[in-house]
């Protein structure tokens, strides 16, 4: 169980809630694991298998705290609530940001660019002794023009239109020189550029099912909150297009889902011979090496990374819901902008 901005967040399957007297009390095989208040909760989100009492339920609907339940991959099933919500009100404020999306949209962009440069200057550190020297000048060349565009984005004085731009431009950059960052032996497993809808290689087919895995969770972080996931700022809505989930996930698919892609391949977990060519070019997972990206993908989400707006260490995969909620605050006005999350 981890308490982090009011909300409970329940991991463990099998685990049980209930209350006593004014808490919330978390159980594990018949033993008290923590004890929350009901003053200082608004929400609980839990993952998976997990027992709440009725006397616990009543006790959120009556209290206004608000119960999430997601399936144990992080797919949103339903959230309960008592009859008095805000969730017009947020959704209002929501519809009305979206039509003067600036500011959020510069820090959707600042930090998605400054984190794709992470991951460049993380590979530097790597293999600095592997690169030849043409290698390393294309990823610090890279790299730095990318520290130039984020500070411009970051400058206050650039368009809706521009700033696109710019995450547009960073993004070629970034992926200019991804195929510097693949070391697998295999020679199948190589960038040669984004392809999609269907993925035409083995590393765009992992990527596509990375981002799936990662849109899913950014949208039940939005549903979670109250949020209405179809209206984005960077994204243009679209019908059947989650937008927010999307701009959500910006941010985040550097850290969460290129570098594990990465990880997967470099460390050969992943080979040429887990992919399975279709009907058209397409090129996909075998059903084996899905189980693989998907053990993979949960064990990276329990690993722990410092926030550094709010000076604790959180779960990777909650930080798509700590994102949302703080997007959540500052559309309400509890917060003056909204502060995006940087890899560290």
């Amino acid at each position: 169980m981890k308490k982090l901005l009011n909300t409970v967040y329940i991991t463990t399957e099998g685990a049980s809630l209930r209350k006593d007297g004014e808490n919330l009390v978390a159980e594990v095989d018949g033993e008290e694991r923590a004890r929350v208040p009901f003053h200082m909760l608004a929400s609980v989100v839990v993952f998976g298998a997990v027992y709440i009492s009725p006397a616990l339920m009543g006790a959120c609907a009556g209290g206004g705290i608000t119960l999430v339940f997601l399936e144990r991959n992080g797919r949103f099933l339903a959230r309960v609530e008592g009859p008095v919500s805000g969730n017009v009100l947020l959704r209002r404020a929501q519809y009305r940001a979206s039509d003067r999306p600036e500011e959020i949209v510069r820090s959707i962009v600042t930090a998605k660019i400054a984190n794709q440069r992470s991951v460049l200057l993380r590979a530097l550190r790597d293999y600095r002794t592997e690169f030849a020297e043409p290698v390393l000048a294309d990823v610090r060349k890279a790299a730095e023009r990318m520290a130039a565009i984020a500070r411009r984005a970051e400058a206050r004085d650039e368009t809706l239109e521009q700033m696109r731009g710019s995450e547009g431009e960073a993004a070629n950059l970034y992926f200019s020189v991804f195929d510097h960052l693949i070391r697998s032996p295999d020679a199948e497993i190589c960038w040669r550029g984004r392809s999609r809808r269907p993925p035409l290689d083995p590393m765009n087919a992992l990527l596509s099912f990375l981002y799936t895995l990662l849109t899913h969770d950014c949208r039940s972080a939005c549903e979670s909150v109250g949020l209405d996931p179809a209206v984005g700022f960077l994204h243009r809505d679209r019908p059947g297009r989650p937008s927010l989930a999307l701009d959500l996930m910006e941010e985040l698919r550097p850290v969460l889902a290129d570098r594990l892609a990465l990880s997967l391949v470099n460390r050969r977990q992943i080979r040429a011979s887990d992919f399975e060519p279709r009907d058209g070019g397409a090129v996909f997972l075998s059903d084996e090496a899905r189980k693989t990206v998907l053990t993979a993908w949960q064990e990276r989400k329990r690993e722990e990374r410092q926030h550094a707006f709010l000076g604790e260490k959180a779960q990777l995969g909650l930080v798509p819901f700590l994102q949302a909620q703080m997007l959540a605050g500052h559309l309400r006005g509890d917060m003056d902008a909204y502060p995006p999350w940087f890899w560290k």
